[in-house]
């Protein structure tokens, strides 16, 4: 009984899905800032982003986590806000996230932060560079993999297996306009959209919060080769994306991920086998 007890309890303690799911060789995830799904999905005012949910999976259920903007990077970058309520700046944060378990299983991880000035950049602001929605410069002893984001590979086969490309608060719509921040991932990312949906690759855009009007109610968009098209009604938060990477890659669960479900329902089948 005891034996039989202890094979449930490791049957539990297994991932939730069936099925393997896909690994992209890359993952592109772009955070953007303070809007409402019902802000950008439908307007005129952002063209591009509104074309690439067409060619990918548009999650209609998607939020973020709280309120404000720099505890909703460090959930989606460490599975926990660390009891973080502020956009203050100099934390210095312990415990797993993201790059360390990626790294420690021998994948790869980089943060792309426009405006920068030079990598491992520890300061609180630069120009329209924000530290509080760098989450990596949190973790001091990650210092390397903090960069600019004029070093994002020109060459996309040379990106790391999880890029997090963080626009400046120009271009995020922090304090720039809607229409500036779609026209900004048009020019940078869609040159990757497009390779990244004939090779093994995947771009996510989302937000970090809404603009407080909508139960923190954001957009998130997939796109890759082995991403259907369509709209999704999953119920997905920060949390959610986290548990879903950790699943492509075999990871341990970091935080409250683990309470999440991965999202399943988006492949395009046959999935990739790993």
């Amino acid at each position: 009984m005891k034996l039989l007890t202890l094979f449930a309890l490791v049957l539990l303690a297994q991932p939730a899905f069936a099925d393997p799911l896909p690994r992209p060789d890359h993952i592109v995830l772009v955070i953007e800032e303070n809007k409402a799904f019902q802000q950008i999905i439908g307007s005129q005012n952002a063209p591009y982003i509104n074309s690439l949910s067409q060619r990918g999976m548009l999650f209609t259920e998607s939020y973020g986590v709280t309120h404000p903007s720099q505890p909703n990077y460090i959930a989606l970058f460490s599975g926990s806000t660390h009891n973080i309520t502020n956009d203050s700046c100099l934390l210095e944060l312990k415990g797993d996230n993201l790059a360390t378990s990626l790294i420690s299983h021998n994948f790869s991880f980089a943060s792309f932060s426009e405006t920068m000035p030079e990598a491992s950049y520890l300061g609180c602001m630069f120009g329209s560079y924000m530290r509080k929605h760098n989450p990596l410069s949190n973790w001091l002893e990650l210092a390397k993999f903090n960069q600019p984001f004029s070093a994002f590979p020109q060459d996309f086969t040379k990106l790391p297996t999880v890029s997090l490309v963080v626009p400046n608060q120009q271009d995020d719509m922090h304090d720039g306009t809607i229409e500036q921040g779609d026209a900004w991932l048009s020019k940078n990312l869609e040159q990757y959209a497009q390779w990244a949906l004939t090779n093994n690759s995947l771009l996510i855009v989302t937000w970090d919060e809404d603009n407080g009007s909508s139960a923190n109610h954001i957009a998130t968009i997939f796109v890759g080769g082995m991403i259907k098209s369509g709209k999704s009604s999953q119920h997905i938060n920060h949390y959610t994306i986290l548990r879903t990477i950790s699943d492509i890659y075999g990871l341990p669960y970091i935080g409250s991920s683990a309470s999440e479900l991965s999202i399943t329902d988006v492949w395009r089948s046959p999935v990739l086998k790993h």
